[in-house]
Protein backbone atom coordinates (compact mmCIF):
# COMPACT_ATOMS: atom_id res chain seq x y z
CA UNK A 1 0.00 0.00 0.00
CA UNK A 2 1.50 3.28 -0.74
CA UNK A 3 0.41 6.50 0.99
CA UNK A 4 -1.07 5.45 4.43
CA UNK A 5 -4.80 6.24 4.06
CA UNK A 6 -6.77 8.04 6.83
CA UNK A 7 -9.37 7.24 8.87
CA UNK A 8 -11.69 8.60 11.49
CA UNK A 9 -13.26 6.79 13.55
CA UNK A 10 -15.96 8.14 16.28
CA UNK A 11 -17.90 5.48 19.21
CA UNK A 12 -18.81 6.34 22.69
CA UNK A 13 -17.96 2.77 23.55
CA UNK A 14 -14.51 2.71 24.79
CA UNK A 15 -13.74 -1.13 24.07
CA UNK A 16 -14.94 -0.82 20.65
CA UNK A 17 -12.48 2.48 19.50
CA UNK A 18 -9.36 1.08 21.37
CA UNK A 19 -10.48 -2.29 19.14
CA UNK A 20 -10.81 -1.14 15.77
CA UNK A 21 -7.62 2.02 16.42
CA UNK A 22 -5.49 -0.90 17.79
CA UNK A 23 -6.44 -3.30 14.65
CA UNK A 24 -6.28 -0.67 12.16
CA UNK A 25 -2.80 0.89 13.16
CA UNK A 26 -1.64 -2.94 12.59
CA UNK A 27 -2.98 -2.90 9.70
CA UNK A 28 -0.93 0.20 8.58
CA UNK A 29 -3.71 2.56 8.56
CA UNK A 30 -3.23 6.84 9.95
CA UNK A 31 -6.04 6.47 12.45
CA UNK A 32 -7.27 9.56 14.35
CA UNK A 33 -10.15 8.80 17.28
CA UNK A 34 -12.92 10.29 18.95
CA UNK A 35 -15.02 9.03 22.07
CA UNK A 36 -18.15 11.25 20.70
CA UNK A 37 -19.76 13.33 18.28
CA UNK A 38 -18.75 16.78 18.78
CA UNK A 39 -15.18 15.43 19.41
CA UNK A 40 -15.28 13.71 16.23
CA UNK A 41 -16.48 16.84 13.96
CA UNK A 42 -13.85 18.94 15.69
CA UNK A 43 -11.49 16.56 14.71
CA UNK A 44 -13.14 16.48 11.45
CA UNK A 45 -12.84 20.07 10.52
CA UNK A 46 -9.50 20.79 12.09
CA UNK A 47 -7.74 18.22 9.63
CA UNK A 48 -6.30 20.19 6.91
CA UNK A 49 -5.32 17.13 4.64
CA UNK A 50 -8.60 16.27 5.60
CA UNK A 51 -9.72 12.08 5.70
CA UNK A 52 -10.18 9.31 3.36
CA UNK A 53 -13.12 7.79 5.07
CA UNK A 54 -15.53 7.71 8.65
CA UNK A 55 -16.32 5.14 11.07
CA UNK A 56 -19.02 6.22 13.07
CA UNK A 57 -21.11 4.71 15.58
CA UNK A 58 -25.25 5.69 14.85
CA UNK A 59 -26.24 6.30 18.33
CA UNK A 60 -24.34 8.72 20.86
CA UNK A 61 -25.27 11.19 23.32
CA UNK A 62 -25.08 14.61 22.57
CA UNK A 63 -24.64 14.12 18.15
CA UNK A 64 -25.51 11.26 17.04
CA UNK A 65 -23.59 8.88 13.91
CA UNK A 66 -26.74 9.97 11.78
CA UNK A 67 -25.95 13.90 12.15
CA UNK A 68 -22.47 13.82 12.49
CA UNK A 69 -22.75 11.51 8.69
CA UNK A 70 -25.35 14.80 7.58
CA UNK A 71 -22.52 17.44 8.34
CA UNK A 72 -19.72 15.27 6.87
CA UNK A 73 -21.55 14.59 3.41
CA UNK A 74 -22.33 17.93 3.20
CA UNK A 75 -18.76 19.48 3.69
CA UNK A 76 -16.97 17.06 2.17
CA UNK A 77 -19.41 15.07 -0.23
CA UNK A 78 -16.88 12.69 -1.38
CA UNK A 79 -15.78 11.10 2.15
CA UNK A 80 -16.66 7.52 2.65
CA UNK A 81 -18.44 6.83 5.98
CA UNK A 82 -19.10 3.61 6.91
CA UNK A 83 -22.10 3.84 10.02
CA UNK A 84 -21.50 0.89 12.58
CA UNK A 85 -24.22 -0.29 15.39
CA UNK A 86 -25.83 -2.43 17.59
CA UNK A 87 -28.72 -0.52 18.43
CA UNK A 88 -32.74 -0.43 17.21
CA UNK A 89 -34.77 -2.54 14.91
CA UNK A 90 -34.29 -0.72 11.40
CA UNK A 91 -29.95 0.83 11.61
CA UNK A 92 -29.99 0.50 7.84
CA UNK A 93 -32.56 3.00 7.53
CA UNK A 94 -31.24 5.51 9.70
CA UNK A 95 -27.63 5.05 8.22
CA UNK A 96 -29.64 5.25 4.58
CA UNK A 97 -31.52 8.22 5.60
CA UNK A 98 -28.27 10.23 6.52
CA UNK A 99 -26.32 9.06 3.50
CA UNK A 100 -24.08 6.56 5.04
CA UNK A 101 -21.98 4.48 2.31
CA UNK A 102 -22.34 1.48 4.32
CA UNK A 103 -24.05 0.15 7.65
CA UNK A 104 -22.72 -2.97 9.89
CA UNK A 105 -24.31 -4.13 12.72
CA UNK A 106 -22.39 -4.96 15.82
CA UNK A 107 -21.10 -7.12 16.34
CA UNK A 108 -18.74 -7.39 13.21
CA UNK A 109 -15.59 -9.22 12.42
CA UNK A 110 -12.63 -6.34 11.85
CA UNK A 111 -11.16 -8.53 8.75
CA UNK A 112 -14.67 -8.03 7.01
CA UNK A 113 -14.51 -4.06 8.47
CA UNK A 114 -11.19 -4.16 6.83
CA UNK A 115 -12.23 -6.17 3.96
CA UNK A 116 -14.89 -3.27 3.08
CA UNK A 117 -12.97 -0.03 3.94
CA UNK A 118 -10.58 -1.60 1.11
CA UNK A 119 -13.38 -2.16 -1.12
CA UNK A 120 -14.88 1.34 -0.38
CA UNK A 121 -11.22 3.29 -0.32
CA UNK A 122 -10.66 1.55 -3.98
CA UNK A 123 -14.01 2.68 -5.49
CA UNK A 124 -13.55 5.82 -4.00
CA UNK A 125 -9.72 5.90 -6.12
CA UNK A 126 -11.44 3.95 -9.43
CA UNK A 127 -14.22 7.31 -9.44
Amino acid sequence: MGDQKKLLIIDDDAEILAALDNYLRKKNYNVAIAANGLDGLKILESEPDGFDLIITDLVMPSISGVAIISIAKKKFPDLPVIAITGWGEHPEALAAEADADLVMEKPFELSVLESKIMEILSEKNNV
